[in-house]
C-alpha cells in the first residue's frame, strides 16, 4: 500500500538511505533534519505514518512524538541509538508505536513499516462497531467512546483494545495480543504491551489504579469486561 510518509533524522545520509528505500516500496516521502520542523510538516501535511529519529537538534524526537500524540493518531516509528529497555519504553510512554534500534537493515525498517501500515488497514476494512458495555470500538472509522465520550488512542493503543473487545471476557496472554494485534514480535515483548495497557487504563478508565474495563487476570494476561458497580482490580 502507498502511503505518505515523513521522515525527520538529522543525519542527512541516513535520511537519504530511508528516502530511497521508501520511494521503492512506492510511498510519497517528505524530509526534514530537525524537531521544529517536523512538527510543523506534520501539522501541515498530515502524513500516515512519522519515522522519528529520538535525537535531534532544537526539538528531539521525543519532544515531538508527545506533541503529535496530543493532537493526532499519526502512526510514529521512533528510531533510537538507545538500547536500554527504560529508554525504549519512555519512547513508547510518549506515544510511539513502534521503534528501531540504530544501527538497522533498510529491510528491517521497510517490515516495520509494512506492518504498521497494514495493522491500521485491517482494522479499517472491517466494518463493525464493537460494544462492551458504555465503551464503543468503531473499526471502520478507528474511534472510541467511553459512555460517548471520545477517547484518543494510538495505532498501537486501538489495535490491542479493538483484539480485546472483540472477545469480550476472554483473556487473552500478552502473547496473543502482540500476535493479532501486529507489530510487538519482538524484545522487550511483555512490558511493551504493559505500557500500552497502562496507558489505554489512563485514557478509558474512572480510576486507572483499579480498573473496571481492562482488567488483569493474573498469570494469564488482560481482558475487557463490562464493568461491575464495586469491583475493581489493583
Amino acid at each position: 500500500m502507498s502511503a505518505r510518509i515523513l521522515v525527520a533524522e538529522d543525519n542527512q545520509r541516513q535520511a537519504e538511505v530511508i528516502e530511497h528505500y521508501l520511494r521503492i516500496e512506492g510511498h510519497q516521502v517528505q524530509v526534514v533534519h530537525d524537531g521544529q520542523e517536523a512538527l510543523r510538516q506534520a501539522r501541515q501535511q498530515r502524513p500516515d505514518l512519522v519515522v522519528l529519529d529520538g535525537m535531534m537538534p532544537g526539538l528531539d524526537g521525543l519532544d515531538v512524538c508527545r506533541l503529535l500524540r496530543r493532537e493526532s493518531s499519526v502512526l510514529i516509528l521512533m528510531l533510537t541509538a538507545r538500547s536500554d529497555e527504560e529508554d525504549l519504553l519512555q519512547g513508547l510512554d510518549s506515544g510511539a508505536d513502534d521503534y528501531l534500534t540504530k544501527p538497522y537493515r533498510p529491510r528491517e525498517l521497510l517490515a516495520r513499516v509494512r506492518t504498521l501500515l497494514r495493522r491500521v488497514d485491517r482494522v479499517k476494512t472491517d466494518e463493525k462497531v464493537l460494544h462492551v458495555g458504555g465503551l464503543a470500538v468503531d473499526l471502520e472509522r478507528c474511534t472510541v467512546t467511553v459512555d460517548e465520550r471520545p477517547v484518543d488512542c494510538t495505532p498501537a493503543e486501538f489495535a490491542i483494545l479493538a483484539v480485546l473487545a472483540d472477545r469480550p471476557d476472554r483473556v487473552f496472554s500478552r502473547a496473543q495480543l502482540r500476535d493479532q494485534a501486529q507489530g510487538f514480535d519482538r524484545e522487550p515483548t511483555n512490558r511493551v504491551i504493559d505500557t500500552h495497557v497502562l496507558n489505554l487504563r489512563r485514557k478509558i478508565e474512572d480510576d486507572p489504579r483499579r480498573p473496571r474495563r481492562l482488567v488483569t487476570v493474573y498469570g494469564l494476561g488482560y481482558k475487557i469486561t463490562v464493568p461491575e458497580p464495586g469491583l475493581a482490580t489493583p
